[in-house]
């Protein structure tokens, strides 16, 4: 058809796979997404969140000029204006108290390099505050780096070379779609296929044991199994010759029974033992979920993990690996940012509201939000509210009036992914992709970088770089010394270079010792329920949605509640109920589930706070062991009648 063509593009959303996208375009307005069939892990399909898109990039709630805060409305304002009022308090702010009176606040809604370029701004300007810690990965980023040196992954592939691969905690017809094929042709060749969940979920069946532990009893288990590996002589004998603090850690597994670790993670004994053995003929791979990491001793849960394969030999060799992340930054050229070493104050984001509120000497006075909807997705999230509502001056860049908006001064529009200019790594993978708009934003909406370089000139920042591909070819100048130039980018997904096949194969780690840091102190009992509330709450992602980034049908209603039918006694099935915590409470439509825990209250992740159904209103502001991480899934809720 005339006027129709097709561009390849990258999502850049917080997902691990980063798909490569073929976006049909006829007549200025994009018709179809599809994935792209030359890139090697998106295969020619997207998630149902991305094919879903188009519903996004063409809300007609989306917001394309400056909405400025009149009493409980928004007006529309011109850019000029915007920026103007955003300069002249900054500049008020830091004359009278100094750049640590204004936060910066940027999270993953896009995980595009040139986002770092806004922080880049601020960091110029003042610096300024920012925060500390990741609401998303921070436990688990911690252990790797506090066990290993280092964070990354064997290569995707390199799993087709596993006799054993122990999916821990992951759901992947949900969080990582792109691993599917992977493992599927994995299990094609003889591997076996471990799903070890609290949650039952679609991934039990495409495996051949599906282990169901309490929730938080993922240390207890590793336990157990490292026990097991112990008195069948499945440790590495060279363990202690690679690894720091061996015989503590093994004198912390052989403090309890194989039996006694299997009843601590509520597991049945003989599934334990199951586990161990086939772990034990290996090569064998252990993929981390994300979600054992967002409770109180969730990093140690993550390191529990790096030790059980690193003293079973499994560290440093093909098909083998505790793969959690792969350094989707670790290619880019980030030094022009100093973060923490100048800032003057971090806050840590977990518990922002409270430490906004807190904050003094000077006081937190403005917030600069980007590339996240902390309402929504922050536990506590009244008290976050509460906290940006409270300032002189907050202003949030978005493309749609989300809870967060509803709390600020400024709103300013910016553009979506198919309208970016981005390079991107994944956290899923080790192939980097390139970026581009396919259609033009609509008028009055500015890409996050070009509205801070029309702030850089109205604060007065000198030397700020204007050029969008200078920028782009300064983030990538350490992949052009490897041959890898912007240009190749534009031509197609690009291997990064500087990844490793098989991490850590001479068995050298960027410890301080060189030696894998082997964690050798617990608190394996993990979050309990109470008699008053017996169900600890989970709010999980479902395929179709992006975290809050949903369609506002998608948002329609109360949420639903799934739990056990034992545990619902005096209720039926699509019963409206409460859902209450010790600090808030949901009205919820009950499902029942006899394949799920006892001890679990399933919701939806990212449910809008101003329709009702964002479950983090229940959820207390807390840090986990390390990493600054949130501890989502530690709460104990009940069920109460409407």
């Amino acid at each position: 058809m005339a006027g129709m063509r097709t561009i390849r593009t990258h999502c850049n959303r917080d997902c691990p796979d980063a798909c490569g996208i073929v976006a049909t375009v006829d007549d200025g307005k994009i018709v179809k997404l599809a994935g792209d069939p030359d890139h090697p892990v998106t295969e020619g399909f997207l998630c149902y969140r991305t094919n879903k898109f188009l519903e996004r990039q063409y809300d007609p709630d989306r917001i394309t000029s400056p909405m400025l805060r009149n009493g409980e409305t928004f007006v529309p304002i011109s850019w000029d204006e915007a920026l103007d009022r955003i300069a002249s308090t900054m500049l008020k702010i830091r004359e009278e108290d100094g750049g640590s009176a204004i936060l910066n606040y940027r999270s993953g809604g896009s995980l595009g390099m040139m986002k770092l370029v806004s922080d880049h701004l601020f960091e110029q300007f003042g610096p300024v505050s920012i925060k500390s810690g990741d609401i998303c990965s921070g436990a688990g980023d911690a252990a790797q780096l506090k066990d290993f040196g280092e964070e990354d992954s064997n290569d995707l592939f390199d799993l087709l070379n596993s006799k054993t691969i122990v999916i821990w905690g992951k759901n992947p017809f949900v969080s990582n779609v792109h691993l599917l094929p992977v493992l599927r042709r994995a299990k094609d060749r003889g591997a076996r296929l471990i799903q070890i969940d609290p949650v039952h979920h679609r991934g039990a069946d495409l495996a051949s044991l599906y282990l169901q532990p309490r929730p938080g009893g993922d240390i207890a288990l590793a336990l157990g199994v490292m026990r097991h590996l112990f008195d069948h002589g499945g440790i590495d004998p060279e363990a202690s010759q690679y690894c720091d603090h061996f015989e503590d850690l093994r004198e912390s597994f052989s403090e309890s029974t194989v039996e006694e670790w299997a009843n601590l993670a509520d597991v049945p004994v003989g599934q334990l033992v199951e586990l161990a053995t086939s772990y034990a003929d290996g090569p064998s791979a252990i993929l981390v979920g994300w979600g054992m990491q967002r409770r109180r001793n969730g990093s140690a849960a993550v390191r529990t993990l790096d030790a059980l394969g690193a003293v079973s030999g499994n560290v440093g060799v093909s098909g083998g690996g505790v793969s959690f992340y792969f350094k989707r930054r670790g290619p880019f050229d980030t030094s022009f940012l100093k973060g923490e070493q100048v800032a003057p104050r971090q806050l840590l984001e977990p518990l922002l509201g409270q430490e906004i509120l807190a904050a003094d000497d000077p006081p937190i006075r403005m917030v600069w939000i980007s590339n996240g909807n902390p309402v929504a997705m922050l536990p506590n999230s009244r008290v976050v509210a509460e906290a940006l509502e409270s300032r002189e001056f907050t202003v949030l860049v978005d493309s749609f009036l989300t809870d967060t908006a509803r709390h600020v001064d400024l709103v300013l529009p910016t553009t979506t992914m198919l309208e970016d200019d981005d390079i991107v790594g994944a956290y899923g993978h080790h192939w980097l992709g390139k970026v581009r708009p396919v259609v033009d934003p609509p008028d009055g909406v500015r890409t996050d970088f070009q509205i801070s370089c029309a702030l850089a000139e109205r604060l007065g920042v000198v030397g700020y770089d204007t050029d969008s591909r200078s920028w782009q070819r300064r983030i990538m100048s350490r992949l052009a010394d490897a041959g890898i130039t912007l240009e190749s980018l534009e031509e197609g997904p690009q291997r990064n270079p500087l990844a490793p096949t098989i991490l850590f194969a001479d068995r050298r780690f960027a410890t301080p010792s060189g030696k894998v840091n082997l964690i050798h102190s617990f608190d394996s009992e993990g979050p309990r329920p109470t008699v008053d509330r017996p169900l600890l709450l989970a709010a999980l992602a479902d395929g179709k949605r992006q975290a809050s980034q949903t369609p506002s049908r998608l948002q329609s209603g109360p949420d639903s509640v799934t739990v056990h039918p034992d545990m619902a006694a005096g209720f039926t099935a699509g019963e409206r109920v409460i859902v209450e915590s010790a600090l808030g409470s949901l009205e919820a439509i009950l499902k029942l589930d006899p394949r799920q825990r006892r001890d679990m209250a399933l919701m939806t992740k990212g449910g809008w706070l101003h329709r009702g159904r964002c479950a983090n209103v229940m959820v207390r502001a807390r840090a986990t062991d390390d990493g600054g991480g949130a501890c989502y899934y530690d709460e104990p809720v009940r069920l109460l009648p409407l």
